[in-house]
């Protein structure tokens, strides 16, 4: 039996070149991989995925609450010892 899932893309950044950094996850947003495609790419692999995208204000990740962290947030910001 087949079963179809929700995917979902959040756009993290611009990177020079024409490449976007993104993270994408399958069911559960808060569980996902981060990748880099050339925009083209990006775009062309978000519509065959049928992806929904994360990037409103509603979609907050949880690592911009303090809650979590991803590899983006962990080579863009320095993170203190909670001691």
């Amino acid at each position: 039996m087949e079963t179809t899932r929700q995917t979902f893309v959040r756009l993290l950044r611009q990177r020079r070149g024409g490449f976007v950094e993104f993270e994408y996850a399958i069911g559960d947003p808060d569980l996902a991989v981060e990748l880099i495609m050339p925009v083209a790419a990006f775009e062309e692999f978000c519509k065959a995925q049928g992806a929904r995208r994360l990037d409103g204000p509603d979609d907050r990740h949880a690592s911009e609450d303090g809650l979590g962290w991803n590899l983006h947030s962990a080579t863009t910001r320095r993170f203190r010892d909670p001691s």
